[in-house]
Protein backbone atom coordinates (compact mmCIF):
# COMPACT_ATOMS: atom_id res chain seq x y z
CA UNK A 1 0.00 0.00 0.00
CA UNK A 2 1.00 3.38 -0.53
CA UNK A 3 1.77 5.80 2.52
CA UNK A 4 0.07 8.68 3.17
CA UNK A 5 -2.99 8.26 1.00
CA UNK A 6 -5.30 6.52 3.62
CA UNK A 7 -7.51 8.14 6.76
CA UNK A 8 -6.38 7.35 9.61
CA UNK A 9 -8.51 4.48 11.42
CA UNK A 10 -9.35 4.93 14.54
CA UNK A 11 -12.21 4.48 17.59
CA UNK A 12 -15.49 7.06 16.97
CA UNK A 13 -18.18 7.77 18.93
CA UNK A 14 -21.53 7.95 16.99
CA UNK A 15 -24.31 9.62 19.22
CA UNK A 16 -27.73 8.79 17.93
CA UNK A 17 -29.50 11.95 18.66
CA UNK A 18 -33.25 10.26 18.84
CA UNK A 19 -32.50 7.98 21.40
CA UNK A 20 -29.75 9.39 23.23
CA UNK A 21 -27.36 6.20 22.75
CA UNK A 22 -23.82 6.18 22.25
CA UNK A 23 -22.02 3.70 20.04
CA UNK A 24 -18.10 3.30 19.63
CA UNK A 25 -16.80 2.31 16.52
CA UNK A 26 -13.44 1.97 14.18
CA UNK A 27 -14.29 4.31 11.25
CA UNK A 28 -12.63 6.72 9.14
CA UNK A 29 -14.66 9.39 9.54
CA UNK A 30 -14.08 12.93 9.80
CA UNK A 31 -14.93 15.21 12.87
CA UNK A 32 -13.73 17.97 14.57
CA UNK A 33 -16.01 17.46 17.82
CA UNK A 34 -15.04 14.88 20.94
CA UNK A 35 -16.15 13.21 23.75
CA UNK A 36 -14.71 11.83 26.82
CA UNK A 37 -15.98 8.62 27.43
CA UNK A 38 -14.13 6.84 30.65
CA UNK A 39 -10.94 8.95 30.42
CA UNK A 40 -10.57 8.56 26.43
CA UNK A 41 -10.89 11.35 24.02
CA UNK A 42 -12.87 10.35 21.16
CA UNK A 43 -13.73 11.85 18.37
CA UNK A 44 -18.14 12.50 17.97
CA UNK A 45 -20.00 11.82 14.68
CA UNK A 46 -24.01 13.24 15.19
CA UNK A 47 -26.62 11.09 13.60
CA UNK A 48 -30.76 11.45 14.05
CA UNK A 49 -30.64 7.96 13.06
CA UNK A 50 -28.75 4.84 13.71
CA UNK A 51 -29.91 1.19 13.95
CA UNK A 52 -30.23 1.72 17.72
CA UNK A 53 -33.67 3.84 16.55
CA UNK A 54 -34.83 3.31 12.96
CA UNK A 55 -37.83 1.04 12.53
CA UNK A 56 -36.93 -1.47 10.55
CA UNK A 57 -34.04 -2.93 13.49
CA UNK A 58 -36.11 -1.69 16.31
CA UNK A 59 -39.42 -3.79 15.01
CA UNK A 60 -41.29 -0.38 16.16
CA UNK A 61 -43.83 1.83 13.18
CA UNK A 62 -42.97 5.19 14.18
CA UNK A 63 -42.35 7.76 11.64
CA UNK A 64 -39.37 9.49 12.23
CA UNK A 65 -39.99 13.22 11.17
CA UNK A 66 -37.34 15.58 12.96
CA UNK A 67 -36.50 17.60 9.86
CA UNK A 68 -40.08 18.20 8.99
CA UNK A 69 -39.61 16.33 5.26
CA UNK A 70 -43.30 15.29 4.83
CA UNK A 71 -44.72 19.08 5.87
CA UNK A 72 -42.06 20.28 2.95
CA UNK A 73 -42.96 18.18 0.43
CA UNK A 74 -46.82 19.09 0.94
CA UNK A 75 -45.89 22.39 0.61
CA UNK A 76 -44.14 21.62 -2.60
CA UNK A 77 -46.39 19.56 -4.22
CA UNK A 78 -49.35 22.30 -3.30
CA UNK A 79 -47.81 25.17 -4.67
CA UNK A 80 -46.76 22.85 -7.78
CA UNK A 81 -50.39 22.63 -8.18
CA UNK A 82 -51.09 26.07 -7.77
CA UNK A 83 -48.68 27.24 -10.15
CA UNK A 84 -50.24 24.53 -12.92
CA UNK A 85 -53.12 25.82 -12.28
CA UNK A 86 -52.09 29.74 -12.67
CA UNK A 87 -50.52 28.35 -15.78
CA UNK A 88 -53.93 26.56 -17.00
CA UNK A 89 -56.10 29.80 -16.63
CA UNK A 90 -53.23 31.83 -18.35
CA UNK A 91 -53.10 29.59 -21.46
CA UNK A 92 -57.56 29.62 -21.26
CA UNK A 93 -57.36 33.83 -21.19
CA UNK A 94 -54.40 33.79 -23.74
CA UNK A 95 -56.49 31.54 -26.13
CA UNK A 96 -59.56 33.25 -25.02
CA UNK A 97 -57.80 36.72 -26.45
CA UNK A 98 -56.89 34.96 -29.94
CA UNK A 99 -60.43 33.95 -30.33
CA UNK A 100 -61.75 37.91 -30.05
CA UNK A 101 -58.95 38.53 -32.12
CA UNK A 102 -59.72 35.98 -34.76
CA UNK A 103 -63.59 37.11 -34.53
CA UNK A 104 -62.82 40.37 -34.48
CA UNK A 105 -60.51 40.36 -38.12
CA UNK A 106 -63.55 38.48 -39.11
CA UNK A 107 -66.01 40.84 -38.57
CA UNK A 108 -63.71 43.54 -39.93
CA UNK A 109 -63.16 40.90 -43.33
CA UNK A 110 -66.96 40.99 -43.61
CA UNK A 111 -67.70 44.69 -42.98
CA UNK A 112 -65.29 45.46 -45.85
Amino acid sequence: MKKDIHPEYRPVVFHDLSVDQYIIVSSTAETSDTIDIDGTTYPLVRLEVSSASHPYYTGKRTVLDSTGRVDRFKKLAERAAQAKSKQKDAKKAAKAKKDVTKKTLSDLADVA
